[in-house]
């Protein structure tokens, strides 16, 4: 990420800001042969990113360049996230997301924060290759993308925020207008001749509204969003709770336990498979001067029998260096579910990350 933020009135000379980020190195191991013979198996990466911030004033704030911007607060799908696009090939789970050009204005006041967005420069989804693994069954071909848009990926979206809490809620109510980040995938043909997916990206307008409420020991959690421009509108939400037992065991140790359910108005017909699910999970913060976390989680579709296991766990070495572990295994997905595609992608992943 790098941002410029800026306040009403620049000194004679810019402060001097911080610099910070990582470097990662990673290992993905996969526990059986891939459904495709072209997929390949065990895999490495190095990643790293940096970061310099700076600001000065108060007020209000300007944000240029390319940056991240999350919105939501529920815990197995980020459901009105909109802002950035997802990066497929780093991992499935929709967290990992590009960087976006943007002009940011933050309105800050007593009534709440606005936030308005001008996003030059849309970015494409990343799908793993033909080669990749956690991949869809045919594969995306991203070298022919689709755009409703006559303007293609040089079209200027717009999106506003307003953001405030009162007493124990705090909410964000917000209005998207541009390039959805998420493409429908459309039946064709490579240069090749292969049946092949092609990313179509349909212009969309999407209100959405995420609220959370803390109430003692629990957190009650909602994201909902209506949409239009991809079909006729539709709505869908995630919403659920969090209860953390503090210090189990007469320890320093925290258990939260999670539970969320997940609904689209398109049914069966939606392309995720989000459209009625519930998700459980438990939560461990050790607490310990380590940082030691751990997240574990299932999520069941509530008509069949396809299932999700997830788990993430990390532990910080030292004072710069950090180690986490992820596990996903895939159970049960019918033909045409969108997990069927992994269904012989149970892997385990495991990176060490040095920062700075």
């Amino acid at each position: 990420m790098l941002a410029l933020v800026t306040g009403l009135a620049a000194p004679a000379l810019l402060p001097a800001g911080t610099w910070s980020g990582y470097i990662q190195a990673e290992a993905r191991v996969f526990l059986h042969q891939p459904a495709d013979p072209r997929q390949h198996g065990d895999s490495m990466s190095l990643a790293t990113e940096p970061e310099y911030y700076t600001e000065w004033d108060e007020g209000w704030e300007l944000r240029a360049g390319i940056s991240k911007v999350f919105w939501g607060v529920a815990e197995s799908q980020h459901l009105v996230d909109i802002i950035n696009q997802t990066d497929l090939v780093e991992n499935i789970d929709q967290e990992d997301k590009l960087g976006q050009p943007m002009v940011n204005l933050a309105l800050i006041r007593d009534w709440g924060t606005l936030d308005l967005f001008a996003l030059p420069g849309f970015r494409e989804r990343s799908f793993p290759g033909r080669a990749g693994r956690l991949r869809s069954l045919p594969p995306v071909d991203t070298d022919q993308p689709r755009y409703a848009s006559g303007a293609e990926d040089r079209r200027v979206d717009f999106a506003i925020r307003w953001s405030h809490y009162i007493g124990d809620w705090d909410f964000g109510l917000a209005h998207f207008s541009g390039t959805s980040r998420d493409p429908r995938l459309i039946t064709g043909l490579s240069g090749g001749g292969e049946t092949v997916l092609l990313p179509l990206y349909e212009t969309i307008d999407q209100t959405s509204l995420d609220l959370q409420a803390t109430k003692g020991d629990w957190l009650w959690k909602l994201e909902w969003l209506t949409r239009s421009g991809q079909g006729d509108r539709y709505s869908a939400l995630v919403g659920g709770f969090e209860y953390t037992a503090v210090g189990i065991f007469d320890t320093a140790a925290d258990l939260g336990f999670i539970g969320e359910y997940h609904f689209d108005d398109r049914g069966e017909q939606a392309p995720t498979p989000f459209e009625d699910d519930i998700m459980v999970g438990l939560r461990l913060a050790m607490n310990d001067i380590q940082s030691t976390e751990a997240l574990f989680g299932i999520i069941a579709d509530r008509k069949d029998n396809a299932r999700s296991y997830n788990l993430e766990a990390s532990r910080r070495l030292g004072y710069n260096w950090t180690v986490e572990v992820e596990a996903r295994l895939f159970s049960s997905a019918k033909p045409g579910d969108p997990l069927s595609s992994f269904r012989d992608d149970d892997h385990v992943q495991i990176s060490l990350a040095r920062h700075f």
